[in-house]
Protein backbone atom coordinates (compact mmCIF):
# COMPACT_ATOMS: atom_id res chain seq x y z
CA UNK A 1 0.00 0.00 0.00
CA UNK A 2 1.21 3.57 -0.65
CA UNK A 3 0.64 6.96 -0.94
CA UNK A 4 -0.87 7.49 -5.19
CA UNK A 5 0.10 11.47 -5.35
CA UNK A 6 1.04 14.63 -3.29
CA UNK A 7 4.20 15.22 -1.91
CA UNK A 8 4.23 11.66 -0.37
CA UNK A 9 3.82 10.53 -3.32
CA UNK A 10 5.10 6.90 -3.86
CA UNK A 11 5.90 6.31 0.07
CA UNK A 12 5.28 3.14 1.42
CA UNK A 13 2.66 2.55 4.21
CA UNK A 14 2.82 0.08 6.76
CA UNK A 15 -0.62 -2.20 6.56
CA UNK A 16 -2.43 -4.54 8.62
CA UNK A 17 -1.24 -8.20 8.19
CA UNK A 18 -3.60 -11.04 7.02
CA UNK A 19 -6.98 -10.46 5.39
CA UNK A 20 -9.35 -8.71 7.92
CA UNK A 21 -8.63 -5.41 7.16
CA UNK A 22 -9.66 -4.31 3.78
CA UNK A 23 -8.21 -1.14 3.07
CA UNK A 24 -9.12 0.83 -0.41
CA UNK A 25 -6.99 -0.27 -3.50
CA UNK A 26 -4.71 1.84 -5.05
CA UNK A 27 -7.47 2.46 -8.31
CA UNK A 28 -10.28 3.03 -6.25
CA UNK A 29 -7.98 5.70 -4.15
CA UNK A 30 -6.78 7.32 -7.12
CA UNK A 31 -9.64 7.61 -8.94
CA UNK A 32 -11.65 8.82 -5.11
CA UNK A 33 -8.83 11.71 -4.99
CA UNK A 34 -8.93 12.86 -8.69
CA UNK A 35 -12.51 13.18 -8.15
CA UNK A 36 -12.09 15.28 -4.96
CA UNK A 37 -8.77 17.25 -6.13
CA UNK A 38 -10.42 20.77 -6.57
CA UNK A 39 -11.91 19.81 -2.74
CA UNK A 40 -8.70 19.10 -0.86
CA UNK A 41 -6.21 22.21 -0.93
CA UNK A 42 -6.29 23.51 2.71
CA UNK A 43 -9.71 20.84 3.30
CA UNK A 44 -10.12 19.95 7.16
CA UNK A 45 -10.64 16.39 6.39
CA UNK A 46 -12.12 13.37 8.85
CA UNK A 47 -11.43 10.09 8.16
CA UNK A 48 -13.84 8.47 10.09
CA UNK A 49 -13.22 4.66 10.21
CA UNK A 50 -9.29 5.21 9.69
CA UNK A 51 -8.10 1.99 9.30
CA UNK A 52 -4.27 2.21 8.51
CA UNK A 53 -4.73 5.87 7.94
CA UNK A 54 -4.36 5.68 3.96
CA UNK A 55 -7.18 7.47 3.02
CA UNK A 56 -6.15 10.23 5.49
CA UNK A 57 -2.77 10.66 4.48
CA UNK A 58 -3.85 10.40 0.47
CA UNK A 59 -5.96 13.84 1.67
CA UNK A 60 -2.57 15.42 3.75
CA UNK A 61 -0.26 14.70 0.81
CA UNK A 62 -2.28 16.69 -1.71
CA UNK A 63 -2.96 19.57 0.37
CA UNK A 64 -5.64 18.79 3.12
CA UNK A 65 -4.76 21.53 5.99
CA UNK A 66 -5.66 19.10 8.83
CA UNK A 67 -6.56 15.23 9.41
CA UNK A 68 -8.68 13.87 11.90
CA UNK A 69 -7.94 10.20 12.17
CA UNK A 70 -10.75 8.24 13.88
CA UNK A 71 -10.89 4.39 14.81
CA UNK A 72 -11.77 2.61 17.50
CA UNK A 73 -8.99 -0.42 17.24
CA UNK A 74 -5.79 0.47 19.08
CA UNK A 75 -4.14 -1.49 16.58
CA UNK A 76 -5.38 0.69 13.90
CA UNK A 77 -4.37 3.82 15.46
CA UNK A 78 -0.96 2.06 16.42
CA UNK A 79 -0.65 1.96 12.49
CA UNK A 80 -1.93 5.28 12.15
CA UNK A 81 0.80 6.37 14.29
CA UNK A 82 3.61 4.32 12.58
CA UNK A 83 2.47 5.97 9.10
CA UNK A 84 2.64 9.43 10.26
CA UNK A 85 6.05 8.89 12.07
CA UNK A 86 7.07 7.29 8.90
CA UNK A 87 6.36 10.39 7.12
CA UNK A 88 7.49 12.78 9.55
CA UNK A 89 4.43 13.96 10.49
CA UNK A 90 3.87 14.95 14.37
CA UNK A 91 0.87 12.88 15.72
CA UNK A 92 -1.61 15.06 17.39
CA UNK A 93 0.07 18.37 15.87
CA UNK A 94 -1.34 21.06 13.38
CA UNK A 95 -1.89 18.91 10.25
CA UNK A 96 -3.17 15.22 12.08
CA UNK A 97 -5.20 14.33 14.71
CA UNK A 98 -6.22 10.66 16.11
CA UNK A 99 -8.63 9.98 18.14
CA UNK A 100 -10.13 6.50 19.68
CA UNK A 101 -13.66 6.63 19.23
CA UNK A 102 -16.67 4.99 18.13
CA UNK A 103 -17.41 6.30 14.71
CA UNK A 104 -21.00 7.52 16.86
CA UNK A 105 -18.76 8.94 19.43
CA UNK A 106 -16.52 10.68 17.54
CA UNK A 107 -19.31 12.35 15.15
CA UNK A 108 -20.55 13.45 18.71
CA UNK A 109 -18.22 15.25 20.09
CA UNK A 110 -16.46 16.43 17.13
CA UNK A 111 -15.67 20.45 16.93
CA UNK A 112 -16.40 22.05 13.52
CA UNK A 113 -16.95 21.54 10.36
CA UNK A 114 -15.35 19.27 8.00
CA UNK A 115 -14.42 19.68 4.28
CA UNK A 116 -14.55 15.99 3.87
CA UNK A 117 -15.71 13.07 5.73
CA UNK A 118 -14.16 9.63 4.81
CA UNK A 119 -16.64 7.15 5.76
CA UNK A 120 -15.25 3.64 5.11
CA UNK A 121 -16.35 1.29 7.78
CA UNK A 122 -16.32 -2.81 7.44
CA UNK A 123 -18.52 -3.47 4.78
CA UNK A 124 -19.97 -6.60 6.87
CA UNK A 125 -21.03 -3.71 9.16
CA UNK A 126 -24.31 -1.00 8.17
CA UNK A 127 -22.27 1.69 10.07
CA UNK A 128 -22.14 4.20 6.94
CA UNK A 129 -25.45 5.09 7.23
CA UNK A 130 -26.23 5.72 10.27
CA UNK A 131 -23.12 7.78 10.46
CA UNK A 132 -24.33 9.41 6.99
CA UNK A 133 -27.37 10.33 9.33
CA UNK A 134 -25.48 11.61 12.58
CA UNK A 135 -22.82 13.67 10.60
CA UNK A 136 -26.23 15.39 9.18
CA UNK A 137 -28.23 15.90 11.99
CA UNK A 138 -25.19 17.61 13.71
CA UNK A 139 -24.11 19.75 10.30
CA UNK A 140 -20.71 18.33 10.16
CA UNK A 141 -20.01 19.32 6.27
CA UNK A 142 -19.23 22.89 5.38
CA UNK A 143 -21.27 24.18 2.77
CA UNK A 144 -19.42 22.40 -0.12
CA UNK A 145 -18.21 19.69 1.41
CA UNK A 146 -18.74 15.91 0.28
CA UNK A 147 -19.07 12.88 2.46
CA UNK A 148 -17.84 10.00 0.55
CA UNK A 149 -19.10 6.46 1.92
CA UNK A 150 -17.10 3.23 0.46
CA UNK A 151 -19.35 0.18 0.76
CA UNK A 152 -19.41 -2.97 -1.63
CA UNK A 153 -23.23 -2.17 -2.97
CA UNK A 154 -24.79 1.05 -4.29
CA UNK A 155 -26.21 2.81 -1.70
CA UNK A 156 -30.01 2.92 -1.93
CA UNK A 157 -32.29 5.27 0.25
CA UNK A 158 -31.92 8.73 1.37
CA UNK A 159 -30.44 10.87 3.94
CA UNK A 160 -32.24 13.63 5.59
CA UNK A 161 -30.01 16.57 5.05
CA UNK A 162 -28.03 14.89 2.76
CA UNK A 163 -27.82 14.62 -1.27
CA UNK A 164 -26.47 11.65 -3.09
CA UNK A 165 -25.21 13.10 -6.10
CA UNK A 166 -22.76 10.75 -7.45
CA UNK A 167 -21.40 7.15 -7.28
CA UNK A 168 -19.03 5.24 -8.91
CA UNK A 169 -17.73 2.04 -9.12
CA UNK A 170 -14.02 0.50 -8.39
CA UNK A 171 -13.86 -3.32 -8.34
CA UNK A 172 -15.82 -4.52 -5.73
CA UNK A 173 -15.84 -1.06 -4.07
CA UNK A 174 -18.61 1.77 -4.51
CA UNK A 175 -17.87 4.93 -3.84
CA UNK A 176 -21.05 7.52 -2.64
CA UNK A 177 -20.51 11.37 -2.76
CA UNK A 178 -22.58 12.94 -0.60
CA UNK A 179 -23.04 17.16 -0.25
CA UNK A 180 -25.42 18.93 2.01
CA UNK A 181 -29.40 19.10 0.56
CA UNK A 182 -29.89 22.27 -1.18
CA UNK A 183 -33.73 22.09 -0.16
Amino acid sequence: MRIIGGKYRSRVLAEFPGEDVRPTSDRAKEALFNILALKLYGARVLDLFAGSGSLGLEALSRGAKEVVFNDFSKESLAIVKKNLNTLKIPVNGEEAKVMQADYLTCLDTARGQFDLILIDPPYRMNYGEKALKKLAERKLLTENGVAVYERDKPFEGEIVGLEKYDERKYGKAYMTFFRISKE
